[in-house]
């Protein structure tokens, strides 16, 4: 199981805010996230929105650290990349 995590660089919320995603399957990313108790709530499309202080729980838990532009690419390369607008596949 790899999931990744990009540091917390996005504002929000009047937080910063990191993105948990999986190369190979959401089931994969939504099991990594519920080990972590993150809220299902928390996932966005494709991936989980970490809040900062949640950051290094997340990456001493597996998580691997990589750039923001290498989660898109990772996303991209496993066709799990859902933009914003594109329709969600039914599921649970």
């Amino acid at each position: 199981m790899t999931v990744y995590i990009d540091p917390p660089d996005w504002p929000g919320h009047g937080r910063m805010w990191s993105h948990l995603v999986s190369d190979l399957s959401y089931d994969e990313l939504h099991l990594f996230a519920a080990s972590l108790g993150v809220p299902r709530r928390a996932f966005e499309r494709d991936h989980y929105d970490i809040p900062s202080h949640r950051y290094e729980d997340a990456v001493r838990a597996g998580a691997v650290q990589v750039r923001s532009r290498e989660v898109v690419r990772l996303l991209h390369s496993a066709g799990l990349r859902r933009p914003k607008g594109r329709a969600e596949p039914a599921g649970p």
